[in-house]
Order: structure tokens, then C-alpha cells, then sequence
């Protein structure tokens, strides 16, 4: 498959492709929909003797976690996906892979949690967890997460840190879309093999201490040090960004103003209103704003964790009014990503409003969409 082609390829098939182009040494998961296309295409391509990585079957999440952990602190390139409660049952490990500060690269197809039990998208799943110190990227487009994927291991390995690429399950994983694969030469350019320090991973030669305990005196240098090196890894993401679109472009939407790898601005260049929104939603968004009769613009988050605040703070420069649109209730409490804004817009003369939709696969429709906006205008 050349990266020049464009191809129509199921999103998990596009994501299984380019994590095989990538070569990871080890991949673990447990299957759990939506995800489950992604580490089925993975080990049969084992099974088929088409890959050289191992391929651990586990007995849970929890494990699947477990096992990249100890793959990854031994200086292996690592791979697992999941979803929903597979996710939250991977919340131990997670909190102890960026505490460790192992570059893990996982994808999240996102799934409504349970109760009720729903296998259907919403980033119910993603919001549990925004806080357990790893990378958060969302994707829209099949492109977006193939790009996303190559970015998140540049990214962890660059930075020590763990990353998540969000997928909107079924809405992405398992539709059919048009994009581009780069091929391994093109990955390789980008993304050298792991650059591995003695004293930094496992090796009985020169045997190290991970996972250490901290006291009073110690522990909190350690989330310090890791919420520092969150906040600072903004300017790599976006440079990262930049570097593999000058080595791997794809075409860009007419509407598109500012594209970098925390944000994307769409619409128009001094717009009434501003819709913040995360995920394929934003693709529903777009539409309306080009038929739309008045001047409309979209903020599409790309990466959540660290929260782009100064991006997102310059591209409402021109604006009063924000509409934030996401698929996920703050029980008890705002919504997370209103949560977010209201903390980055704070002294803001901004009339900031929120909806919550599309919870356990509620079609989100442009003619909702639509009267959101005008019912905002009244």
C-alpha cells in the first residue's frame, strides 16, 4: 500500500496498518467493542507470520496494562488499545505508567460506561481518567488518528510520558473513510528507533530501581516534576506536529484557518460565535457552519492533556460568545471541558455556554446542532 494512494479503509483496519508500520516490539490487549477490530487485525497478522512483534494475549485490561508496563520499562516500543470499562479497569496501571514515566502508546476507542450498559460512543470513558498523567489526543478523521498515532510515539518517547489517541468508537472505528498511510520508510524518517539510555530502563547488566517508594519528603517532587513536564510538552507537540506534516502532508480543509497539533480553527475570521467541541462531532459542526447563515467558528480540540489554554485564548481573540458541545456529563458538577475553558477564559468578558449530547451513540444531527446555535442567539 503506497502513502501516496489514497485508500478507503475502516478506522480501526487504518490504525491496525499504521501501528504495524510503526513496529512496536510488544502488543497486549484485551478485546473489548469498539476496539476490538484494531488487536484482531494486529494478531492475526502474527498468526500469519506477516509481523515480527509479540503479541501477549491477556486475561483483562488490567493485565493488558500490566504486561506493556513491564514491556516498556525494559525499553520495548509498546502497543495496547481498549475501551469503555476496559479502561477504567487499566485506571491502576495508568496512574503507574506516567507516575513511572514509561512511553506508553495506547488507543481509546471511546464507549459510554455503564450503568446502563451501553457499547455505543461517548468520551464518558476518556473523562474518568483526564487526570492520570497521560497525553490525551482526540481524533475526527481517520487521517487525523493515523497522523495521531505516528505523533504519539514521538511524543512518549521524546518526552517520557505516556499517550492516549481518542477515537470515537464505531463513528470511527468501524466506518469507512478515504485517507492516507504513510509507508515504515516515511515512519522511520520521523521516528527513529527508541533512544535508550543506560539507568533508564531494565537490564540485569546495569540493574535499576523503578517504581520506588515515595514518602511525604519525596512524593510530591515527583507529581511536581510530572506536571511540569505536562504543561512544558505543549510546545513539543505542536513542533512535533509541524515536523511530520512537512514530511507526511495530507490536504487541508478550504475552511481550515489554524491547524497545529493541540488545535484547529475552522470557520470564519471574526465570528459572532465560537463552537468548542472534541472528536468526529466536529466534523457535524463544520457542515453547519458552511451553511450557516451568520459567521460561525469551531475551536476542534486536538489534544486535551495538557490543555492547549493560550492556543484556545488566542483563537477566541475575536469573539464574545462560546458554545461548548461534548459528550460527557461532570455528574454532580459542570461539564469537564466547560470545566476546562471556564479555568483558561477566566477574566474573560466571554458569554461561555455548554451543552452535553451524543451520550451512548445519540445521533448528533446538523439540524440540532443548528437550533443549539440559534436558540444560544435569542
Amino acid at each position: 500500500m503506497s502513502s501516496t494512494k489514497k485508500q478507503f479503509l475502516e478506522g480501526a483496519a487504518a490504525i491496525a496498518e499504521v501501528i504495524n508500520r510503526i513496529k512496536p516490539e510488544v502488543v497486549s490487549a484485551y478485546p473489548i467493542t469498539p476496539q476490538t477490530h484494531i488487536v484482531e487485525d494486529l494478531a492475526q497478522r502474527v498468526a500469519d507470520n506477516k509481523s515480527a512483534y509479540e503479541y501477549v494475549r491477556a486475561e483483562s485490561e488490567f493485565a493488558a496494562a500490566s504486561i506493556v508496563l513491564g514491556a516498556s520499562a525494559t525499553g520495548a516500543r509498546t502497543y495496547s488499545a481498549t475501551s469503555s470499562q476496559g479502561l477504567l479497569l487499566m485506571a491502576e496501571v495508568l496512574y503507574n505508567i506516567s507516575g513511572m514515566r514509561l512511553p506508553v502508546v495506547m488507543t481509546v476507542a471511546n464507549r459510554a460506561i455503564s450503568g446502563p450498559i451501553n457499547i455505543w460512543n461517548d468520551h464518558s470513558d476518556i473523562m474518568a481518567l483526564r487526570d492520570c498523567g497521560a497525553i490525551l489526543l482526540f481524533a475526527e478523521t481517520h487521517q487525523e488518528a493515523i497522523d495521531q498515532h505516528v505523533l504519539a510515539y514521538k511524543i512518549a518517547e521524546f518526552l517520557n510520558l505516556p499517550v492516549l489517541v481518542n477515537v470515537d468508537g464505531f463513528i470511527m472505528t468501524h466506518a469507512f473513510s478515504g485517507c492516507y498511510l504513510p509507508d515504515s520508510k516515511t515512519i522511520k524518517k520521523f521516528l527513529p528507533k527508541r533512544n535508550l539510555v543506560k539507568g533508564e530502563y531494565l537490564n540485569p547488566q546495569f540493574p535499576v530501581t523503578m517504581g520506588v517508594f515515595g514518602g511525604p519528603d519525596s512524593y510530591y517532587l515527583f507529581r511536581q516534576l510530572l506536571q511540569k513536564d505536562l504543561l512544558n510538552s505543549l510546545k513539543n507537540i505542536k513542533k512535533e506536529y509541524a515536523d511530520w506534516k512537512k514530511i507526511f502532508p495530507t490536504p487541508k480543509e478550504s475552511g481550515t484557518l489554524t491547524s497545529n497539533g493541540l488545535i484547529e480553527y475552522y470557520g470564519s475570521k471574526k465570528p459572532a460565535l465560537v463552537i468548542v467541541a472534541m472528536g468526529t462531532i466536529c466534523g457535524t459542526i463544520k457542515k453547519v457552519i458552511d451553511d450557516y447563515p451568520k459567521k460561525i467558528g469551531l475551536i476542534k480540540i486536538r489534544c486535551y492533556r495538557p490543555f492547549p489554554s493560550v492556543e484556545i485564548k488566542r483563537a477566541l481573540k475575536k469573539t464574545k460568545k462560546v458554545l461548548v458541545l461534548e459528550k460527557c456529563y461532570g455528574l454532580g458538577h459542570e461539564s469537564p471541558l466547560k470545566l476546562d475553558l471556564s479555568a483558561a477564559l477566566w477574566g474573560e468578558k466571554i458569554d461561555l455556554r455548554s451543552e452535553v449530547l451524543g451520550l451512548g451513540g445519540q445521533d448528533v444531527t446538523e439540524k440540532k446542532i443548528t437550533n443549539l446555535i440559534k436558540h444560544y442567539e435569542k
